[in-house]
């Protein structure tokens, strides 16, 4: 069974059509990186999952359930945008207030298993005024996972935090996996949704424009020869002359996207008077992908 399945979603605002025929679907245990432009719509179907905002038209299941079903609605939990707590209250009272909307019979048991998972144990006493980035972030995943919701949607987690802050807030994402939670997570930073993510979406101007596993990504990404070379000018017009795709990439390498092998590489610019100073194998990631798609390019 799949957590959400979404066929042709559409949501006006005015005469502003900001979903156009969406279809999503999202398995069941996993971790699903939404991935799309500002403006492409990722906030507003998350809005519309979490029964924020009403769609204008399509279909919406939950665990094989129409969204708006009072006992679906009850698995799921949401962080979007920022969590709603009092800033000068502690940690621990303001999970308490939560607790208390959703009646939970042993708040203090299972707050005490929300801090422990989102490595925030230590600071309960601590203001919410005075925590993190960071630790904001993982109290609002707290809040969002009282009541042991089997759906967690969450928008930008991850953005704005340190290296460190961003590895912790993995670790969690990966331990709620682990318990058979299924998570939506969007996210600017896709090198970091690349490190977790088991299933992939995509959207563009309203529309889900690609699905995939981590391991269709994988097959899909291409590969390519980089090489470190002094001339680059001469190297890129005499491998332009052979090869279809060649470019120069952020760091000074130019990259061969053609089917070839280093040692071809180095053979025909040696044949042609150049020498190279390195020379490598490599496949974009999930970026990469990303920008390649969004601009139409042949990925």
């Amino acid at each position: 069974m799949n957590a959400i399945e979404i066929r042709n979603l559409t949501k006006n605002f005015g005469e502003k059509q900001a979903l156009q025929g969406l279809n999503m679907t999202v398995p069941q245990g996993s971790i699903y990186g939404f991935i799309g432009e500002n403006g492409s719509g990722k906030s507003t179907t998350e809005k519309i999952i979490c029964g924020l905002i009403h769609p204008s038209g399509g279909s919406i299941k939950l665990y094989g359930k129409d969204y708006t079903d009072q006992d679906v609605r009850a698995k799921v939990g949401v962080l979007i945008e920022s969590p709603g707590c009092f800033p000068n209250m502690t940690v621990w009272n303001n999970l308490m207030i939560q607790a208390s909307n959703l009646n939970l019979k042993n708040p203090q048991e299972e707050i005490r298993k929300m801090l422990i998972l989102v490595r925030m144990e230590g600071s309960a006493g601590n203001k919410y005024k005075n925590c993190s980035l960071g630790m904001k972030q993982r109290i609002g995943i707290a809040m969002a996972l009282l009541g042991n919701p089997k759906l967690l949607v969450l928008d930008e987690p991850i953005n704005g935090l340190d290296a460190d802050g961003m590895r912790i807030m993995r670790e969690v994402l990966v331990d709620i996996a682990k318990s058979g939670a299924t998570i939506v997570i969007s996210s600017h930073i896709l090198g970091e949704l690349e490190k977790i993510a088991t299933h992939y979406g995509i959207i563009r101007g309203g529309k889900m424009i690609a699905e995939m596993t981590a391991e269709e990504l994988e097959k899909n990404c291409r590969t390519f020869v980089a090489i470190g070379i002094t001339n680059k000018d001469m190297a890129k017009m005499v491998l332009g002359r052979k090869y279809a795709r060649v470019e120069e990439d952020e760091n000074g390498y130019i990259r061969i996207y053609d089917k070839t092998t280093p040692e071809e590489i180095v053979s025909y610019l040696y044949s042609e008077g150049l020498v190279i100073n390195e020379i490598r194998k490599d496949k974009i990631g999930l970026e990469e992908y990303y920008i390649d798609l969004m601009k139409g390019k042949g990925v």
